[in-house]
């Protein structure tokens, strides 16, 4: 008896198999596509952090300055004397302060 039609098992002709490795094909370079491009998205934006950073430590750099400039012993002196209407003790108010704190024990 001959095999009918319908018994026969389905065969996959080459131009399937074709079809099939271009499917594979254009996946696999769609994904290869999309990575490159996120990574140059993320390139640039590593260099905008790095020139944010750069611009943020010069900041600090100048703040640190201005904090050591604004707290040094000449500046808060004159601003004492300035605002509050301290002096520097002249040497006779150091020995008059020694005198008065032996008096005191």
């Amino acid at each position: 008896m001959p095999p009918s039609a319908s018994s026969s098992k389905p065969r996959v002709k080459g131009r399937h198999w074709v079809l099939l490795w271009l499917v594979v094909f254009l996946g696999v370079a769609v994904v290869v596509q999309a990575r490159q491009a996120s990574a140059i998205r993320t390139a640039a934006r590593i260099g905008q952090l790095r020139e944010e950073r750069t611009a943020l430590e010069a900041e600090r750099s100048a703040l640190a300055r201005q904090i050591r400039l604004a707290t040094g012993r000449r500046v808060l002196g004159e601003r004492a004397e300035r605002e509050l209407g301290l002096h520097f003790p002249a040497d006779s108010e150091f020995i008059f302060f020694y005198r008065r704190l032996a008096d005191d024990r």
